[in-house]
């Protein structure tokens, strides 16, 4: 096996081309007040009853070469679609319980109807309501936004903002989400990200460099990224309304020109995309399950 450091160090290396790139504007963008909190795990656990969780698992995987989508593929023992529903439906509940704060009761999983009887016994064994299924739709944002009216529906409107994560990312930290929450409910929404690493050339033509990109004004955006609901739906109806285009959830926001949280995270929340990043992802998962031994 190739020793952890190296793989982390591949994962640092390659993280650019696995998730969005996110430019610090000045004040005078749309976003008129980004800002940063480290990931440090410090501060006080928010409550999270009114937050529901929308996992978007319709993706087809084509990068990954496999016969089936990659949230199915096995990571150390189970689906990678698993490791981000035990999260959400058992270890943070757990969390929050332990800290005093109440626990996120509404879970909707976006998952084709291809798959979704095989899933079924995975949602009976939750309470009705814990656990819910929407249907894609034919892009992201009508994934998120099918998600987001299942998750009013079934929370019947306790629900005031929604975290919305990509079933591809297994590894986010509890610590994470923890803080990326926090942000939202000061600031209306917040998303997970790390200063990129990697330089970052611009081109017009695939050809010739056009420019370098400054490096201190990019982030690597990942997942959860949790917004305000309400906002979410005026955001919805301004994009259908004007048919912009928007790359991810928090660009939703950004088209209002309301301002978007920068929750530092970790480099370690990557998305698996290609055969490679299955690889580092069972390493990552081995070296924090001997951690875990350790601290015991």
């Amino acid at each position: 096996m190739i020793p952890i450091r190296y793989i982390l160090a591949s994962v640092l290396l390659s993280a650019v081309s696995q998730s969005w790139a996110f430019i610090l504007r000045s004040p005078t963008s749309a976003i008129k007040s980004t800002s940063l909190r480290a990931s440090s795990g410090e501060g006080n656990t928010p409550d999270m009853s009114d937050v529901g969780f929308v996992v978007l698992a319709g993706g087809t995987g084509s990068r990954m070469k496999a016969n089936m989508p990659k949230q199915y593929l096995p990571l150390r023992g189970k689906p990678v679609l698993h490791h981000s529903l035990e999260l959400f439906l058992d270890r943070l509940p757990e969390y929050c319980k332990s800290q005093g704060v109440g626990s996120p009761e509404h879970v909707v999983l976006v998952m084709d109807p291809t798959y979704q009887p095989e899933y079924q016994a995975f949602i009976d064994k939750y309470p009705e309501g814990r656990l819910s299924f929407a249907n894609p739709g034919e892009e992201r944002q009508g994934s998120v936004e099918n998600g987001l009216n299942k998750l009013v529906e079934v929370s019947g409107g306790k629900c005031k903002f929604s975290a919305i994560h990509d079933s591809a990312r297994p590894l986010v930290t509890i610590d994470e989400v923890c803080n990326v929450v926090g942000d939202a409910k000061e600031h209306g929404a917040a998303v997970l990200g790390v200063p990129c690493k990697a330089t970052i050339k611009e081109s017009e033509d695939g050809a010739f460099v056009l420019r370098t990109i400054p490096r201190a004004r990019l982030w690597e955006v990942h997942t959860p990224q949790v917004v305000e609901i309400d906002t979410l739906l005026r955001g919805f109806k301004k994009v259908a309304d004007e048919d912009l285009e928007v790359t991810d959830d928090v660009s939703i926001v950004e088209a209002l020109g309301e301002p978007v949280k920068l929750t530092r995270g970790e480099y370690t929340n990557l998305k698996i995309t290609t055969p490679e990043d299955m690889d580092v992802a069972a390493a990552i998962l081995e070296d924090r399950a001997k951690a875990d031994t350790v601290a015991q």
